[in-house]
């Protein structure tokens, strides 16, 4: 399996469960890893990965659509895209919450999913955390 990865990837969202979070939209750092199939590097083409852009096109749109309560839900919700819409086999991905806290950097979450409950490759790469 080879994987892509997009790094410190700045998005807008209704996240959290204090009322100033549900109103007004906060940034947020994403950083994600995924499989793709082997096939895109034989053959030179895009029809044979997922296309990055369209990922991170997607998920500021539907950012932009939904208010999530927990930054874990939020993160569930973007696995479940990049499985069901672009059919990614494994995906690892970081969300930090920046300035939210009196002198806390940023808070976060990791999330790890195989598709169907597969395993996640041994030695798979990731992007860095959100700094």
């Amino acid at each position: 399996m080879d994987f892509i990865f997009i790094e410190a990837l700045r998005v807008k969202a209704r996240v959290g469960i204090y009322p100033r979070e549900r109103v007004t939209e906060q940034t947020l750092e994403l950083n994600l890893t995924f499989g793709v199939p082997d096939a895109a590097a034989e053959h030179d083409d895009i029809a044979d990965t997922i296309d990055y852009a369209k990922v991170i096109e997607r998920i500021r749109e539907e950012l932009g659509n939904h208010q999530f309560n927990l930054i874990e839900t939020l993160g569930e919700f973007i696995v479940k895209l990049l499985f069901e819409e672009f059919g990614a086999p494994w995906v690892k991905l970081a969300i930090a919450k920046i300035g939210v806290m009196k002198d806390v950097r940023r808070v976060g979450v990791f999330i790890e999913r195989g598709r169907d409950g597969a395993e996640p490759p041994e030695h798979a790469p990731t992007a860095g955390l959100p700094r």
